[in-house]
């Protein structure tokens, strides 16, 4: 760890004076180095001596902590024999803390902002890609890439050997199988550091490879620019989840020409293919030291035309608002669907359905005004319907459920209003309908144990309110359910999720955001299809008829064109 430290690190005492463990000599422990993902890092010097270490104090909490061996210890085991690991003297337990001696090392790249040049970062580059090259091939992911976490050696900065420390977030990306780790989000968990954290990270998917690389971009644009164009980070007044929420915002508006104006070429490209790599794709470690080499690399550095060609890879399309509308394998059944309903005229198009068996399936909204799916499949015996100026409608909501009526289709407008339609005849039993600020995953988590389904969701008010309605049924729904959310949509989650025998059950969507449920496993038969569209999607819906796909699920909000 090291040997400097930052201003913003405060000189507090170490939790231990003398330190010996595992057969150690002892150290006496002097001034704080730095604070990690799990502990807090103390310069020690080993007594008669003048040799230096660093040493790591993580706190013991509980049985299950005193017995179970730190992640990161684990991690350093593993990466014992890499360069640029540093190397473990000892490890062990003192006093309820668990404690770990390592090497001594020179400053952080955020102490060396000072003598910061183009080709020193090129330099940073490369020596960092290829230790993190060294570490993927161990099966491991760092997970929390930033300056403070690259050091140089005790010698200073002057023959430029670089270190990575802090393997407190690391995560294995391979099994023992030598299989990739399953994909998987939940946007209620963010580890790392909001600055340099990939976008992956943000919203909660499982960390692999391509997560260190982003992060890498962001500490070579931040090297260089002196900043990342976050301002979002400066909101005080914002509790740290909103914070991280508007940080992974502005990184998603923002094009790899305006994060990386006035940079030579290199990092551009390099942004682009690091951003555009998939869960599950090992990155071309040899093709992106090239580029910051400038020169021709045996395997070909990457150009612009690669770039080109991989453009479906690239998350970073020019952002749009539109319907998105999924489809599902029905057997053959009366569907119609309305739109540009304004609410003077919903109800002729709800009783003109009544007269011919069709029950509203699906509601969204677009430019304050309704569109509704309805059809003969639902099932259902009755429905009664709510026009309002919010979502919070919970005195009506309560005098339905006492009459068996349950929330089947809800959707809001920018205007804050909504539309709650209610059904009678359906599996349900129980609901819970709640509504939050921004979307949220951990009451629906906990409130699943209780064997409860997301059935319905909706946003209003231009994505400052959503809805989340869960249901208990008679019968199981699915075995499981998973969430996929992005501030743009489509992406790669979808369909791992589809392969992985889950299907779209709900949908929401804001001018930012995209929010998905996928239940499963279903059917693995169970064909299923989205589309995007800039006007109301009247032509795809027809198209689909024709094959017995029937629209489930429709929202207007934020994807890529």
């Amino acid at each position: 760890m090291s040997g400097q430290h930052s201003d913003d690190v405060e000189n507090k005492k170490a939790p231990l004076e003398k330190v010996q463990v595992d057969n150690s000599p002892t150290y006496i422990t002097g001034h704080r180095l730095g604070k990690g993902g799990f502990g807090v890092v103390y310069v020690g010097a080993r007594t008669g001596t003048s040799d230096q270490v660093a040493i790591k104090f993580e706190r013991i909490n509980g049985e299950v902590s005193q017995s179970k061996k730190p992640n990161e210890w684990k991690a350093y085991e593993a990466l014992s024999e890499i360069p640029g690991v540093p190397r473990i003297h000892y490890k062990g337990q003192q006093k309820g803390y668990h404690v770990l001696i390592m090497d001594f090392l020179g400053p952080s790249l955020r102490d060396c902002q000072d003598i910061v040049s183009v080709d020193w970062v090129k330099d940073i580059a490369i020596q960092t890609i290829k230790i993190l090259k060294d570490v993927h091939s161990i099966g491991y992911v760092h997970g929390d890439i930033k300056p403070n976490n690259l050091l140089f050696d005790s010698c200073g900065t002057s023959n430029r050997k670089l270190f990575l420390v802090d393997f407190g977030l690391a995560t294995r990306w391979k099994k023992d199988s030598g299989q990739h780790v399953e994909y998987d989000q939940q946007p209620n968990i963010f580890r790392g550091t909001a600055e340099y954290a990939s976008v992956h990270t943000h919203l909660g998917r499982t960390h692999s490879r391509r997560d260190d690389l982003e992060s890498l971009a962001y500490t070579l644009i931040f090297l260089l620019r002196g900043s990342l164009l976050l301002k979002e980070l400066e909101e005080e007044n914002k509790d740290k989840v909103h914070r991280c929420f508007l940080v992974c915002k502005r990184k998603m508006s923002l094009s790899p020409e305006e994060l990386c104006s006035s940079l030579p070429q290199c990092f551009r490209k390099f942004f682009e293919y690091v951003v555009g790599l998939k869960f599950d794709e090992k990155p071309k470690y040899k093709r992106c030291i090239s580029l910051f080499k400038g020169i021709r690399d045996p395997e070909k550095p990457i150009s612009a035309v690669d770039v080109e060609q991989e453009a479906e890879h690239i998350r970073t399309g020019k952002p749009a608002t539109q319907w998105i509308s999924v489809y599902d394998a029905r057997q053959p059944m009366k569907q119609r669907y309305h739109y540009n309903v304004t609410d003077e005229n919903l109800k002729y198009f709800i009783e003109k359905g009544k007269e011919e068996k069709l029950f509203i399936s699906s509601v969204a909204s677009f430019n304050n005004l309704w569109a509704l799916i309805i059809d003969a499949g639902t099932g259902f015996s009755d429905q009664v319907y709510k026009s309002s100026s919010s979502f919070h409608n919970e005195e009506w909501i309560k005098e339905q459920w006492k009459e068996h009526y349950y929330i089947t289709a809800i959707a809001g407008r920018d205007d804050g209003s909504s539309l709650i339609v209610m059904s009678k005849g359906t599996q349900y039993k129980q609901q819970d309908y709640n509504v939050y600020d921004s979307f949220t995953f951990t009451p629906i988590k906990e409130i699943r144990g209780e064997d409860f389904y997301v059935t319905s969701m909706a946003t209003a008010g231009t994505g400052s309110q959503w809805a989340v309605v869960m249901s208990r049924s008679d019968v199981t729904l699915g075995q499981d359910q998973v969430v996929e959310l992005d501030f743009r949509y489509p992406y790669e989650g979808i369909h791992r999720r589809w392969e992985n025998g889950f299907q779209i059950t709900a949908t929401a969507a804001t001018p930012d955001q995209a929010a998905f449920i996928f239940t499963g496993p279903r059917n693995p038969q169970g064909l299923q299809v989205t589309y995007r569209s800039s006007n109301f999607p009247s032509q795809n819906i027809k198209k689909e008829w024709d094959r017995n796909m029937y629209v489930t699920s429709i929202c207007y909000g934020r994807t890529i064109s």
